[in-house]
């Protein structure tokens, strides 16, 4: 499947300095809406326990799973929202996310909040993919 989305370079504003794009355009004919994925596993056990990087790596990987499912990739991310307990940790997420978004990467946001649904979590990211 051949991405829909283009990156629009704003070059009136400065650029990222984490791995997002400040817009993208999509003419999509189909979207996926992606709910709030924490780091777990199949099995549903939260994976990563007090290590954040592992956590993004689990996240970014359910993302994946979640795109390849419904017949897209990780480059059909249009955008994430990405919620986490503590903003110290944004290079150590963006180190993970460069991995999984070498290029053109979906437009984003990150917000600390105070907590999850599972206490041991640190990360939750919700997604808007572009499918053809």
């Amino acid at each position: 499947m051949t991405s829909k989305k283009k990156v629009v370079p704003v070059d009136a504003l400065s650029k990222p300095g984490g791995v997002w794009s400040t817009a993208v355009v999509t003419e999509a004919k189909r979207h996926i809406y992606i709910s709030g994925l924490l780091a777990k596993n199949a099995e549903g056990q939260l994976v990563g326990v007090g290590d954040i990087r592992a956590q993004t790596r689990q996240v970014c990987e359910n993302l994946k799973t979640v795109m390849e499912a419904a017949g897209g990739t990780l480059a059909d991310l249009v955008r994430v929202d990405v919620y986490i307990t503590d903003m110290r940790m944004f290079d150590d997420i963006h180190a993970v996310r460069r991995e999984f978004f070498p290029s053109e990467p979906p437009a984003s946001t990150m917000v600390e909040i105070k907590r999850f649904t599972h206490l041991d979590a640190l990360i939750e990211v919700n997604a808007i993919g572009a499918l053809d």
